[in-house]
């Protein structure tokens, strides 16, 4: 038996899964609420016995991207390196959902090109910089406006927002609970065409 025949049909994969895995990129500034609605999201689908994953950026930078700063050729290779895991994840069946500032739109349309048109979803959680600072538990803004922190995004370092995502979240409108069933609601559609 070769190596090939050894391994596991990604449709077999699926039939475990309930269908194909969908990545959920969840981009925007700090303390835009990326990762509270991703780890809500999360939740929800796990409830519902759909197997999910959140891959948080600032989680990520403790593990598989310690080492990595924040110059733009940094703030690449994070993005590249959180796009190959979450690709993983969607080829074995899972909704995997994304919390990256990611502010390169070049960046963010490279990870793109890694998935399958309907195995992606770009999410724009849109909100105003002075909601974010207001937010800011860790003050992150503060030292970055005193110059404490260079190449921080939105202040010192550029935002691109992008400019067709599939979905945008209005984080300081909505509530949480509204926020969560936008996502929801595109991720069951994605994966019903992703069949």
């Amino acid at each position: 038996m070769t190596s090939r025949e050894r391994r596991v049909a990604s449709r077999e994969r699926h039939a475990v899964t309930g269908g194909k895995g969908i990545a959920v990129w969840l981009t925007g500034l700090s303390g835009a609420g990326k990762s509270t609605i991703a780890y809500a999201v999360e939740k929800q689908l796990i409830l519902t016995g759909t197997l999910a994953y959140v891959l948080d950026g600032d989680v990520l930078r403790t593990g598989l991207n310690k080492g990595l700063g924040y110059t733009p050729e940094d703030r690449q290779e994070n993005v590249r390196r959180i796009g190959e895991v979450a690709r993983l994840f969607t080829d074995a069946g899972l909704i995997v959902l994304i919390a990256s500032i990611s502010p390169s739109r070049a960046d963010r349309a490279h990870v793109r090109s890694m998935f399958e048109p309907s195995t992606f979803i770009e999410v724009f959680v849109d909100c105003p910089i002075d909601e974010c600072e207001r937010r800011d538990p860790k003050g992150l803004y503060k030292r970055a406006r005193a110059g404490e922190i260079a190449q921080f995004t939105g202040i010192s370092a550029p935002y691109e927002p992008p400019l067709k995502p599939e979905l945008k979240i209005y984080s300081s409108m909505w509530s949480l609970e509204r926020c969560c069933a936008e996502i929801i609601a595109y991720i069951e559609a994605a994966r019903s065409t992703a069949l």
